[in-house]
C-alpha cells in the first residue's frame, strides 16, 4: 500500500494535485488506517495516471469524470467533442492575438482596417501626426455610432483622395492647427472646400441622411473648432458663401445668409424648418 507522496510520485503529479482531485471527487479518498494515514493501492495509481493524462491533453477537469466512467464509444465521442471545443477556443485565441498585434500598431484600437488604411493614405500625403490623431479620434467616434456605414463612407473618402483638390486641401491643413486667425491660407482652404462642396451638391451627396444625429454632429464640429484658432474663421467664411457645417455640410438658403448660427444641438436644416 502507498502513502500519498508515493502515489503522487508514481503518477507523476504533486501531492497538492492529489488532494485537489480528492476535493473535486475525481479520485476517491481512502479511509485512514489505525495510524491516521491514508494508503493507496494500484487501482488509485492507474486512475490518477489516467486523470493526469486527460488533464495534460487539455481536457477540462469538469469533463474528466465522464470520460473516466465512459465506455469505448462514449469515450471516443467525448474526446471528439472536447477536440471540437478546443479547436474553437484556439481560433478564438488566434483572433485575440491578431487583434492584440493590430492594437500594438496604435490606430487599430476601436477602428476598422479600412479606416486605418485611409489614415495611412493621408499620412502618406505628408500630413502632420497631430492632425492625423485628431481625424483618427473623430473616426473612432463615427465608427462607434454607425459601424454599418463605415465601408461605404471610407470607400467614398478614398475616392476623394484621388481628387487633386482634396490632396491640395490636406497639404494646406498640414500645420494648420497652429496657424493664426489671419493666416492667408485660410482663404485658400475655403476656396478648395467650396469647390469640393459644390461638386458634392451636384452629385446629390449634400443633404442625404448620414445616420448621425445632430447632437453628435455638433460634438464633432466643436472638436474641430477647438483644434485651431483659424477653424472658426474658416467656417465663418464658408457660411458667408452659403455653406454651413464641417462634419455635415449643408447648403444655406439665400435668405438665411448672414444670420446667426442655429442653437447648439440643431442642424442648419432643422433650424430653418422650424421657422
Amino acid at each position: 500500500m502507498l502513502t500519498i507522496s508515493r502515489l503522487a510520485a508514481y503518477a507523476g503529479v504533486t501531492v497538492r494535485a492529489v488532494r485537489h482531485y480528492h476535493r473535486i471527487g475525481l479520485l476517491p479518498e481512502p479511509e485512514r488506517d489505525r495510524s491516521g494515514y491514508r494508503s493507496y493501492d494500484a487501482a488509485a495509481v492507474v486512475r490518477l495516471i489516467r486523470i493526469r493524462t486527460l488533464a495534460d491533453a487539455g481536457v477540462p477537469l469538469a469533463r474528466v469524470q465522464e470520460l473516466l466512467d465512459a465506455g469505448p464509444e462514449e469515450f471516443a465521442e467525448g474526446v471528439q467533442k472536447i477536440d471540437k471545443d478546443l479547436r474553437a477556443e484556439i481560433r478564438r485565441l488566434q483572433g485575440t492575438r491578431g487583434r492584440l498585434a493590430r492594437l500594438a500598431a496604435g490606430e487599430h484600437l476601436a477602428l476598422p482596417q479600412s479606416v486605418v488604411d485611409y489614415l495611412d493614405r493621408v499620412r502618406g500625403l505628408g500630413v502632420e501626426e497631430r492632425y492625423i490623431e485628431m481625424e483618427r479620434d473623430a473616426w473612432i467616434m463615427i465608427a462607434a455610432q454607425v459601424p454599418h456605414l463605415m465601408d461605404a463612407v471610407i470607400a467614398k473618402k478614398n475616392e476623394e483622395l484621388d481628387d487633386p483638390d482634396m490632396v491640395k486641401l490636406y497639404s494646406l491643413l498640414n500645420g494648420a492647427l497652429d496657424r493664426p486667425v489671419d493666416d492667408p491660407r485660410i482663404i485658400e482652404i475655403a476656396d478648395i472646400m467650396e469647390r469640393l462642396m459644390t461638386r458634392a451638391v451636384e452629385a446629390g451627396e449634400v443633404g442625404a441622411d448620414d445616420g448621425i444625429d445632430d447632437q453628435f454632429v455638433d460634438l464633432l464640429d466643436s472638436t474641430m473648432l477647438k483644434s485651431s484658432p483659424g477653424a472658426a474663421r474658416l467656417l465663418a467664411i464658408l457660411e458667408e458663401r452659403g455653406w454651413r457645417g464641417w462634419t455635415r455640410v449643408e447648403r444655406v438658403p439665400a435668405n438665411r445668409l448672414g444670420t446667426a448660427l442655429p442653437p447648439s444641438g440643431k442642424s442648419a436644416a432643422r433650424a430653418v424648418a422650424e421657422q
